[in-house]
């Protein structure tokens, strides 16, 4: 394991995972949103978006955390290892929720000066609410990466899927003790 792209539900602990693989991989650590959201949450223009994206993944060791679809053939082309967090949508909700919350209330900076803020935390449209986006795209996140891991086009990545907190935390723990070389990165690993 050299190059790592982890994916999943926004809330599913993507970010936190991926900083934690990078430091036990001693590898660098890209936060996809860090890129694409600039000030006052404008996107990036996609040709810039890819543009950094790929002088990150022309790199030798490297954890990139996000799902964008619209850099996604740069970063898979590279990585050798997918973690999909594939956590029960219970477990999403629950940590989304407070974080978002979290984040309101400690006027905490994510990227570029952006902040989430107390209306976006109710509302109903997935565009203005991380906490609508999870629970909208929870389902069609599990269809795409379960579509991927299938798909031959692929066969070039070890796919590994954690179900659970618990496989989580295995898993970071199997990435320490042996710094790149993680046993059983298949589809059916990582399920409780």
């Amino acid at each position: 394991m050299q190059r790592v792209s982890v994916v999943g539900t926004s809330g599913a602990g993507k970010s936190t995972l991926a900083r934690s693989l990078a430091v036990a991989l001693d590898a660098d650590f890209l936060e996809l949103d860090s890129v694409y959201h600039q000030a006052d949450w404008v996107p990036l223009p996609t040709p810039e978006f890819r543009r950094r994206v790929a002088s990150v993944v022309a790199g030798e060791r490297w954890v990139i955390d996000g799902n964008y679809s619209k850099v996604r053939d740069l970063v898979w082309a590279r990585a050798d290892t997918v973690v999909w967090l594939d956590l029960p949508r219970r477990t999403v909700m629950r940590r989304i929720i407070g974080r978002s919350f979290r984040r309101v209330a400690g006027r905490v900076e994510l990227w570029n000066g952006n902040r989430e803020r107390w209306h976006n935390l109710l509302a109903l449209d997935k565009e203005e609410s991380v906490i609508s986006w999870a629970w909208q795209t929870h389902t069609a996140n599990r269809a795409k990466f379960e579509a991927a891991m299938a798909d031959p086009a692929n066969g070039h990545l070890g796919f590994v899927r954690l179900s659970s907190p618990t496989a989580v935390r295995r898993f970071l723990r199997a990435a320490g003790s042996s710094a790149g070389s993680l046993p059983d990165a298949s589809p059916a690993s990582g399920g409780d």
